[in-house]
């Protein structure tokens, strides 16, 4: 493989992994806020408005450093891949720039309103502006999807004169059923984030004592804000994490089969073409022999799971040619089991959870709420790990079936350059690491805020503002 070639691909996968680390959780806690801000309003006193508050606070954290290493991203297209912004601009500029022009303004507008607007407003006309930082926020990570979606499954468009593509259907591009599932396992992703980010908070106030740590806040507010956070947390990490075992993740799996053949192969391990095809388990693929080390695997579980019969059967990667599989068979691999095997810790451990949680033993349970804080990073990692799944899956095609990676790069940037403008992003971005766990860990350690006084509309000066008074 060209040394240019593997710089551009290793610079855009660490931005894009760095970058993505910030906008999972702003995504994850935008429907927890208004879980929250619900809640608040139904059942007053009992911490959900200072859990709603806490919780945007960190969402403000989040949503900065996810705008400040995401403009990058949208550089790299034209410096380290010259040549498929070229080649594609014309489809997948529609919806990067509906991302910017619509979503983005909308959450960065009402968040401002959400955050310093609840003196001000209402407590409906407050949540009123949860709702809408959520829609903004999942509206923006839908416009992403589809463009990674029309990656995965070119839908909607002509080749021209030149070679280059060009949108036909708008309608086409933003209805790609590739579009809908990947967008839903996406946001249960998301969701899972940060519905383990509200349970790990609220677990690390109780194994505490006293959130805050200092006088400033009120010992009783901060329980009540603690507990609010695990009964909601635990709740929707539960939902969530069965949601990407079915539906999403099975009708995800359902396209890979039938558009993508080659990428399930490798994902499975399947180097042999076979009926009753097994599901391994564990198992350490040995690509220069073509078959899996020390397997533990289930009999004819793959046929069932991707054509629904025990004698399917399914292609292994013997059935295509070398240069039409994905190029690291390893990493795919592991990736996509690891993404795996965190899913099902996630559905165990959030089982007993919300077990406990219903026969009101989780608040008692130190070892179980020690669980619950350490999980946190989990998340960040099952989603990184998916994330590689997808586009590692996709090689050797930049645009399946239409464009090679190979041929997507800047040709006059070299592998120097590259490198240099990597090690460049690396250090700019270790600063900004430092910088996010100060702010995150100063916002986590001050805990949730003294509840706000009552909402009293604003009166002209007069009798009616002192009777008010």
């Amino acid at each position: 493989m060209d040394s240019a070639l593997v710089v551009h691909r290793l610079h855009f996968a660490f931005t894009a992994t760095f970058h993505y680390l910030f906008p999972q959780l702003t995504m994850g806690l935008a429907p927890l806020i208004v879980i929250c801000k619900v809640l608040a309003i139904r059942r007053p006193g009992r911490g959900y408005a200072e859990a709603a508050r806490l919780l945007g606070r960190l969402f403000a954290i989040n949503f900065v450093f996810g705008v400040v290493t995401g403009v990058p991203m949208e550089f790299q297209f034209g410096t380290n891949w010259a040549r498929f912004s070229r080649f594609a601009g014309g489809v997948i500029g529609q919806t990067l720039a509906m991302e910017g022009m619509f979503a983005f303004f909308l959450e960065s507008s009402f968040l401002g309103l959400f955050l310093f607007g609840e003196k001000r407003l209402s407590p409906r006309a407050h949540l009123m502006s949860a709702v809408a930082v959520f829609l903004g926020s999942w509206l923006s990570g839908y416009f992403i999807v589809a463009t990674d979606a029309w990656m995965q499954h070119p839908v909607g468009y002509s080749v021209a004169p030149d070679g280059s593509v060009s949108l036909e259907s708008l309608a086409a591009l933003l209805l790609n059923r590739w579009a809908f599932w990947q967008y839903l396992h996406t946001m249960g992703g998301a969701v899972v984030t940060g519905a383990f980010a509200a349970t790990g908070l609220g677990a690390y106030y109780h194994l505490r004592g006293k959130p805050g740590a200092d006088d400033r806040t009120d010992q009783r507010t901060d329980q009540r804000t603690s507990t609010a956070l695990l009964r909601t947390g635990v709740i929707v990490a539960a939902v969530a994490s069965l949601w990407q075992l079915f539906p999403t993740g099975d009708r995800q799996g359902q396209l890979v089969t039938q558009n993508q053949p080659a990428t399930l192969a490798a994902m499975e391990g399947l180097f042999v073409t076979q009926p009753n095809a097994p599901l391994v388990l564990i198992g350490q693929p040995n690509t220069d022999e073509g078959h899996i080390d020390n397997t533990i695997e289930i009999s004819s579980a793959l046929s069932v799971l991707t054509y629904r019969r025990w004698s399917a059967e399914v292609a292994g990667l013997d059935s295509f040619p070398a240069d039409q599989r994905p190029d690291n068979v390893g990493l795919l691999y592991y990736s996509y089991h690891l993404m795996v095997g965190l899913g099902t810790i996630f559905m165990a451990l959030m089982g007993v959870a919300l077990l406990w949680l219903w026969r009101g033993r989780l608040f008692q349970s130190r070892p179980l709420l020690w669980a619950l804080l350490l999980a946190v990073p989990l998340p960040y990692i099952a989603n990184t790990a998916g994330w590689m799944t997808a586009e590692i899956g996709r090689q050797p095609w930049l645009v399946y079936g239409l464009m090679r990676t190979a041929a997507g790069t800047s040709q006059r940037v070299s592998a120097g350059n590259g490198l240099f403008s990597l090690i460049g992003f690396m250090g700019l971005y270790a600063i900004l690491a430092i910088a996010f766990v100060l702010l995150m860990s100063r916002e986590i350690v001050r805990g949730p805020d003294e509840a706000e006084p009552p909402f009293r509309p604003a009166v002209p000066p007069g009798p009616l503002a002192e009777a008010a008074e």
